[in-house]
């Protein structure tokens, strides 16, 4: 059968708005997929439902197909998008309507059954990752535009594969060559170039990359490329750092296979092509993951600013200032927190970088308690506190925060159906055969390096890396490109060894994966996020960064790697 071209047009909900446009007058497609969901949006979208019933869905989509729903449908390209959030339905309607009103005659279909919030009634959201078949149903009954809730990210590409290339649900190789696939989509141009390690090496390329597309194959297999004239780059290097982004260990468990990791064979298929092959999948695990949303509270923050000389000092006066305002007024929130971030120098050439910040974040159920109670204290102190005392922004009112945790539920307690473009409903089957998920033993190492001089150097010299969140836990992906450097990286960065380079995880659960065949090793720090990127834990909540701090530590390398 023909290869299938399946492009992606949106890596989250803020993505480029011209992208979809892009895709569809750039090359060749039969699919165009948007990925506009993560945990942080299906909070937002949950907000936002509280207000209006008929919301819940990513608005940006539909601005989107005012522009380019014609020319979708003149070029014959399928649209496959999990943009319902938490009402696909409504979102349906609202693509006929929009169609009807611009003279086009597309059949609307949507997918349903993720929605178990009747189950959770606590929290704003509760929704089951759901995978491809009910995509793929549609699919095949003739729908030019498919919307889904809370899919999986890889079944906007599992979807239209299996119901183009007539796959079962027992195909487990196929499926997950395409699960493989779609989830170097899903993040658009991080495939090619964006966020990407050796960016520096290719910096001229990354104005305004382009974003990816698969080539399909029947057999699984697939080509990772972009449109031609396009900028960004697909190489070796882009696909690996994407296939390692919130992932962890061999078994990439999804509902329709589970993905071996371990068996992916990268090779440069030519310029900005990447082939993908070798993937093998297993039964998938006998339950689905259910995400949870709800409010944990409200936050508030304020950045006091100490400049010049005693920085330990002046932090130590505003700590003791805001405490006893605490005390004496009996508010003191139920999570205060404070970090010192010593962006000062000593000497230095201008005001802002003789500064540090001392950030204190306080959390509470009672709003009250981190609004009025945190910026009366604050403010209070501007006379009365420590030499040159300002503060980034005054503290405003609390705001609510959201906690995310994840759950399973077995495949039957999910009713997961496909609402045809003439309304009959389709009925997905769960899975047949299922495999309880357990971790493979660790693969053989490769042989050290002999010994031999080293010198003292940042470990991103060597070693690309991304990093991201899961909920509460962050993964950080570390991958070499050299078989040399991959006999140091593999004996040299161990847990133990992760943290002392990065001592925010000393007292974390920290696991190593190993995936000899990328040459890289996958690291999961537990509970480093919290309650999830909506807490705000950190200063980074997502973990976006984690990586590259990581590189940017120092230690002994091997001197004929450098």
């Amino acid at each position: 059968m023909t290869t299938l071209r399946i492009g992606n047009a949106s890596g989250f909900y803020g993505d480029r708005f011209a992208a979809m446009r892009e895709m569809l007058t750039g090359g060749e497609l039969d699919v165009l997929t948007g990925d506009y969901l993560a945990e942080l949006t299906m909070l937002i979208l949950g907000r936002d439902r509280l207000k209006d019933p008929a919301a819940g869905y990513a608005r940006t989509f539909l601005r989107q197909l005012e522009e380019c729903l014609g020319l979708a449908h003149e070029r014959g390209v399928r649209i496959v998008a999990n943009a319902g959030g938490l009402n696909p339905a409504g979102l349906a309607d609202a693509v006929r309507q929009l169609a009807d009103r611009l003279g086009n005659p597309v059949r609307v279909a949507h997918v349903e059954g993720d929605d178990l919030k009747a189950c959770h009634p606590d929290s704003l959201a509760a929704h089951a990752y759901l995978g491809g078949f009910g995509i793929a149903a549609c699919l095949r009954e003739g729908a030019d535009v498919v919307v889904t809730g809370r899919v999986t990210d890889a079944a906007l590409v599992t979807g239209p594969a299996a119901a183009h290339f007539g796959w079962g649900t027992r195909e487990y190789d196929r499926l997950a060559g395409a699960v493989v696939a779609g989830h170097v989509l899903e993040c658009g141009t991080q495939a090619t170039g964006g966020n990407y390690a050796f960016f520096n090496e290719r910096a001229g390329d990354l104005l305004h990359p382009g974003f990816p597309l698969a080539e399909i194959h029947e057999d699984g297999t697939c080509v990772i490329t972009k449109h031609p004239g396009t900028g960004g780059f697909v190489d070796i290097g882009t696909v690996t750092a994407q296939l390692l982004y919130e992932t962890a260990g061999a078994r990439y468990a999804g509902p329709d296979v589970t993905a071996r990791l371990d068996t992916i064979r990268l090779t440069q298929d030519g310029p900005d092509r990447v082939r993908i092959e070798g993937v093998r999948g297993e039964a998938p695990p006998p339950t689905l993951k259910v995400g949870l949303n709800r409010l944990g509270g409200f936050r508030n923050e304020v950045a006091f600013v100490l400049t010049g000389l005693d920085i330990e000092a002046k932090a130590a006066l505003v700590r003791e200032q805001m405490e006893a305002a605490f005390e004496e007024s009996k508010s003191r929130p139920g999570e205060v927190r404070w970090d010192l971030v010593r962006t000062d120098r000593p000497d230095a050439p201008t005001e802002e970088t003789a500064s540090a910040l001392l950030r204190l974040v306080v959390r509470d159920s009672d709003e009250r308690l981190v609004g009025r109670a945190l910026s009366g204290a604050a403010v209070e102190l501007a006379l009365a506190g420590y030499p040159g005392f300002h503060v980034l922004a005054p503290p405003g009112k609390g705001a609510p925060y959201g906690v995310f945790e994840d759950g399973y539920v077995h495949h039957g307690a999910v009713d997961h159906v496909a609402v045809l473009h003439d309304g009959r409903r389709v009925p997905v089957p769960p899975a047949h055969d299922t495999l309880v998920l357990e971790n493979l033993p660790s693969p053989e190492l490769p042989e050290p390096l002999p010994g031999g001089p080293s010198r003292r150097a940042p470990l991103g010299l060597v070693a690309g890396a991304r990093s991201g969140d899961k909920g509460g836990d962050a993964n950080v992906g570390v991958w070499v490109r050299t078989d040399e450097a991959w006999r140091w990286l593999a004996h040299e960065l161990t847990a133990d060894r992760f943290r002392e380079l990065l001592p925010e995880s000393r007292d974390l659960p920290v696991t190593r994966h190993v995936l000899p065949n990328l040459r890289a090793l996958n690291f999961v720090v537990g509970g480093i996020l919290g309650a999830g990127v909506a807490a705000q834990h950190r200063f980074d909540p997502q973990a976006k960064a984690l990586g590259e701090w990581l590189r940017s530590r120092h230690l002994d390398i091997p001197e004929a790697l450098l």
